[in-house]
């Protein structure tokens, strides 16, 4: 085995941290393969996205993550180029223009429109979903590649999140007129809640959310992170992606939408798995 730490090898890394490998084994694999046990260890820790493990039998934890390293502008996602705005390392947020045309935003809103109603969250002590004030916003979810325009985005965030298509949930649209927020809250689910082991059966936890903003509005709608006093603004075709390894406040991943002052937002949120959403 070649002793440099190359694409190919991290990408294998982080498919065996996906499928629960541990830290522990995969070094002994590797030195077992001639690796000497430094650079071993240092290759883990080169693979390795914010919220691991440490080096002990412990699984470890692979989380979708754009290919952003040696500080890269301009990312390939296959039929466009996103450009990197804003990179936070913990917790884990970049903030991407360009990820879509203003021509898609308006078809994707086009296409929710007829179908919003008011937006629900997940049930806390009951199965299922139920309306929450602290949400105020109306919503709607496509299927996973209803539409073309729908499966030429979820294919575009895929290749630029290195995360499977079918990992991802539904695309939801949101729309909030003004007044409307949310208030901060986690997109992971709570292990209290009644509704999260029947939820987890579908593809396990959540690891990672992608905010995309289809217009923009005249004032306020920002989406906020509490925990380090940071606000992205929507602007029309940016996107905000935020992931989260474990579902504890420890990930630092709170966070809200702004109220909307003047005008109206409308957002799309695509929700990443652990495994295949089903």
């Amino acid at each position: 085995m070649s002793q440099y730490i190359t694409p190919d090898l991290k990408r294998w890394l982080r498919e065996q941290l996906q499928a629960g490998v541990g830290v522990k084994d995969l070094v002994q694999s590797m030195t077992a393969a001639g690796w000497q046990q430094k650079l071993a260890l240092q290759a883990v820790a080169d693979a390795k996205i914010d919220g691991w493990f440490g080096a002990d039998d412990k699984p470890g934890v692979a989380l979708p993550e754009p290919d952003i390293a040696n500080g890269r502008c301009v990312l390939d996602a296959g039929d466009r180029e996103v450009h990197v705005l804003t990179t936070v390392q913990h917790p884990r947020v970049v903030v991407f223009g360009n990820l879509l045309g203003a021509d898609e935003c308006q078809a994707i809103i086009e296409a929710a429109r007829p179908r919003m109603a008011r937006s629900e969250t997940v049930a806390e002590s009951a199965e299922g979903s139920e309306v929450n004030a602290a949400r105020t916003s109306r919503g709607m979810f496509f299927e996973r590649g209803e539409l073309p325009v729908i499966a030429a985005l979820e294919a575009r965030i895929a290749k630029l999140l290195r995360w499977p298509v079918q990992n991802g949930e539904g695309l939801q649209v949101l729309h909030y007129q003004p007044g409307a927020e949310y208030q901060p809250h986690y997109d992971y689910f709570d292990a209290k809640h009644a509704s999260t082991p029947s939820i987890l059966k579908r593809g396990g936890q959540r690891v990672a959310t992608l905010v995309m903003y289809l217009n923009t509005p005249t004032r306020g709608g920002a989406t906020t992170f509490p925990d380090i006093k940071m606000a992205v603004q929507p602007v029309q075709g940016h996107a905000a992606f935020f992931s989260y390894a474990q579902p504890d406040p420890s990930s630092l991943s709170l966070h809200g939408g702004a109220p909307v002052l003047e005008g109206e937002k409308w957002v799309a949120t695509k929700w990443l798995r652990q495994g295949k959403f089903e």
